[in-house]
């Protein structure tokens, strides 16, 4: 290379070893601690709910789960530090609705 030849971006970067297993080595955010089941429960939550008929026709139909063990691992999931850090919003959100019913009585 001379003075004037612009330096290759490949020949500045040191190169990772290619892990053997297909991933990019970009952090995905599916190893955080949750099964794919909780993360479902999680991202079904966030969801907006006007009727609760509506919501455990969908729990049944969307999760394969019975509302009972739906709110079930919910109610755990509220208690997980990974699914705070997976979701704080719905967590936190949830948690504070939580804590009112608690107070109410």
């Amino acid at each position: 290379m001379t003075d004037h030849e612009p330096a290759s971006p490949e020949a500045a970067t040191p190169q990772e070893p290619d892990s053997g297993d297909g991933s990019d080595g970009l952090d995905d955010g599916l190893d955080d601690g949750l099964s794919e089941q909780d993360r479902a429960v999680l991202a079904f939550e966030a969801r907006g709910w006007q009727r609760p008929g509506t919501k455990e026709r969908a729990i049944r139909e969307q999760l394969g789960l019975s509302p009972t063990r739906y709110y079930q691992l919910l109610g755990a999931l509220l208690d997980d530090p990974a699914a705070l850090r997976h979701d704080p919003v719905t967590v936190n959100r949830l948690r504070e609705r939580r804590a009112a019913r608690r107070a109410a009585r």
